[in-house]
């Protein structure tokens, strides 16, 4: 009877999970594995939320696994340590992972193959997190995109993959290997959460899926940009720790299309999004420098301010700018913030108070529930001008102009500063017109001067560029 190990990484789901589908094809025994690596903990970009969303999820596997007779076998310890022992233990002649795209990662799965191969048992990865990977889709001149729109483009001209089924009852009686107690929350390991976090889950993605693509996801072009309103799919947390299958959502997103009888424009706008993703995880395989430095390597040589006071002010929602701060308590409050948010906060950082934007990427990791290494360097490189944009250096936002187009009403901005909820609609994002209100509210003052931090940065770029 052949058995086969199903190592479970991000990609925590019974449905539509292309190693675990070819698992169970391929294997009369299938044994699932999750490994409690100390990175997951110990690494300097761990968060609480990011944490606690893994610990749910994880958890909410083992039930749905249990289901069908397949208990998940936990272990805490290094993967290259841990899984030659399973194998061995188990007689299984191969294992199977869905691949991650990481450096690092890619680093770890290299050993556990080849510390596995001396022992004559197999590793096989298969692609699951994308559609398309690394270089299935290159340009004319057989190189990898650097620039979004004809990379989409390309990957809006091939056909998309259906989903994979969901996994059987179990073939066979279980292991009767022994597990590690997974850790019941992330005090237990240090990191004690104080945000508001979304609910992690296979169940809990579907449930996000289904009432996204009821209905909101047709208005997804006209409302996606405005923070108050509840526009977005919610979905970034999931894919990212594999609770959802990219296949699902796109045959999903099909079907809501096909709904819409040609007034699916929203849908349209919802694919760009699933293909950034994409973008950026090719982006971070074939040029992995942008992990230490600037897509463009030129702009490692910009004079960034080191002002400790700037950033602190940045973290803690104290910049004086209202819809800058608001989304940074946001995301200290509850470890998300809406993606229009990402770019305005993103570009006061590096445009306005010239802090790098490798100070602001690290930040994120550490509070994002949905921190992902591709999409979060690839966002703030092209926030900083550093990236991958075609023409990026000199668009700069304005914070208030960004505020009053995308939270015209203040809802967003009253929501998480409540120092301002008196301020009239036409004054909340720019509150120091008033400054007799101000000095009463208790709001900080401006911490620099939009127009004049402008200046400054146009001026570092070309420095720069010469």
């Amino acid at each position: 009877m052949k058995t086969v190990i199903h190592w479970f990484r991000r990609d925590l789901r019974v449905s539509d999970n292309v190693a675990l589908n070819e698992a169970e094809k391929r294997a009369q025994n299938v044994i699932p594995v999750f490994i409690f690596e100390d990175a997951f903990h110990s690494g300097p970009d761990v968060g609480a939320a990011r944490l606690t969303f893994l610990l749910q999820s994880v958890e909410s596997l083992r039930k749905n696994l249990a289901e069908l007779g397949h208990p998940l076998v936990i272990r805490r310890g290094k993967s290259e340590e841990v899984l030659p022992e399973l194998a061995q233990t188990a007689g299984a002649q191969c294992v199977f992972a869905n691949k991650r795209y990481e450096p690092y990662t890619q680093r770890r799965d290299e050993r556990v193959a080849q510390t596995l191969l001396k022992m004559g048992i197999g590793f096989e990865s298969f692609k699951d997190a994308v559609i398309w990977e690394e270089r299935e889709i290159l340009n004319q001149s057989g190189n990898p995109y650097t620039v979004f729109t004809p990379y989409a483009k390309a990957w809006k001209t091939r056909p998309v993959p259906h989903p994979r089924p969901r996994l059987g009852s179990a073939k066979s009686q279980s292991s009767g290997l022994n597990s590690d107690p997974l850790p019941e929350s992330s005090v237990e390991l240090g990191h004690p959460l104080n945000q508001t976090i979304p609910a992690g889950g296979e169940r809990a993605a579907r449930d996000l899926l289904r009432a996204f693509m009821a209905g909101p996801v047709l208005e997804y072009g006209a409302r996606r940009d405005f923070p108050a309103m509840a526009g977005t799919s919610n979905l970034s947390a999931h894919l990212r720790a594999g609770t959802i299958g990219i296949r699902t959502i796109l045959a999903e997103l099909k079907k809501a299309r096909e709904r819409a009888a040609g007034k699916g424009s929203g849908c349209d706008v919802f694919l760009n999004e699933l293909i950034w993703r994409e973008f950026y995880l090719q982006v971070l395989h074939n040029f992995p420098h942008v992990t230490k430095g600037a897509f463009r390597p030129e702009y490692n040589a910009l004079k960034w301010s080191d002002n400790q006071e700037h950033f602190a002010a940045w973290r803690e929602g104290r910049t004086g700018y209202p819809i800058v701060d608001a989304a940074m308590r946001c995301l200290n409050a509850t470890g998300t913030m809406h993606n229009r948010l990402r770019m305005i906060v993103a570009m006061f950082l590096t445009k306005d108070l010239l802090i790098s934007w490798q100070w602001g990427e690290r930040y994120f990791m550490k509070q994002l529930v949905d921190g992902d290494m591709a999409a979060n360097n690839g966002g703030w490189q092209w926030s900083a001008g550093t990236g991958t944009d075609a023409a990026p250096y000199f668009r700069i936002f304005n914070p208030v102009s960004q505020g009053e187009k995308f939270d015209p009403t203040g809802g967003y901005v009253r929501r998480w500063i409540p120092e301002l909820k008196d301020f009239p609609d036409d004054l909340i994002q720019q509150p120091w017109e008033n400054p007799l209100r101000l000095a009463k509210s208790k709001y900080p003052p401006r911490i620099v001067l939009h127009d004049e931090q402008r200046a400054k940065c146009l001026a570092m770029f070309k420095a720069v560029k010469g």
